[in-house]
């Protein structure tokens, strides 16, 4: 019997390392996304993300500045190459798409009661709990991070030509910065490093 592995989150590096990142120097703040488009990255995971139409991008805020900056407000949509603008999903449609994977499949036309395959294991809410970037905030000199769960299911190739636009990342005193705008384009042309 396979002994299962637990969630290790990958270590954040500063924002600026990432193929895919927005720096405002005037601010001292970075924004990253490395998008988990890959089985060999998805690896990490043991819920096949992909296989239920979501995008796992972990996703780095760095704060080089004196001050703390606020993500209480922060919003994250990425804006695809034909135009769809796709938000995190919640951790309730994360659950609800993982233990009805029928939910995606038009419905039968015949009202026959069937099964529901799965549900959401301990284990499995153990991971998306602790994988999830959760911070509402980014103190001098230091790096939050964590992934966000994007809805890809019917769109088939969401990151060629795709933006990921941060808004609402704001300073101390409440005022917020220029938004951040991440062009995928950067990671998927990267060299890659594996």
């Amino acid at each position: 019997m396979l002994v299962a592995k637990s969630f290790v989150k990958p270590t954040a590096k500063s924002a600026i390392n990432y193929p895919a990142h927005d720096f405002h120097r005037d601010e001292q703040a970075a924004v990253a996304a490395d998008p988990y488009d890959t089985p060999e990255k998805a690896k990490i995971f043991s819920i096949d993300f992909a296989a239920h139409g979501f995008l796992p991008v972990f996703f780095v805020v760095t704060n080089d500045g004196d001050q703390p900056i606020s993500l209480a407000n922060m919003e994250v949509k990425i804006i695809t190459g034909n135009h769809s603008k796709l938000t995190p999903v919640s951790t309730d449609d994360l659950y609800r798409r993982l233990s009805n994977p029928q939910s995606s499949t038009r419905p039968s036309p015949l009202p026959l009661p069937h099964k529901v395959k799965g549900g959401v294991s301990k284990k499995e809410m153990d991971e998306i709990e602790s994988s999830q970037f959760a911070a509402k905030a980014v103190e001098p000199h230091t790096t939050q991070s964590g992934f966000l769960f994007f809805d890809i299911g019917g769109i088939s190739s969401p990151l060629r030509g795709a933006n990921i636009d941060i808004s609402g990342v704001a300073d101390a005193k409440g005022n917020e910065l220029m938004y951040f705008e991440i062009p995928v384009d950067k990671y998927l042309n990267a060299p890659k490093t594996d």
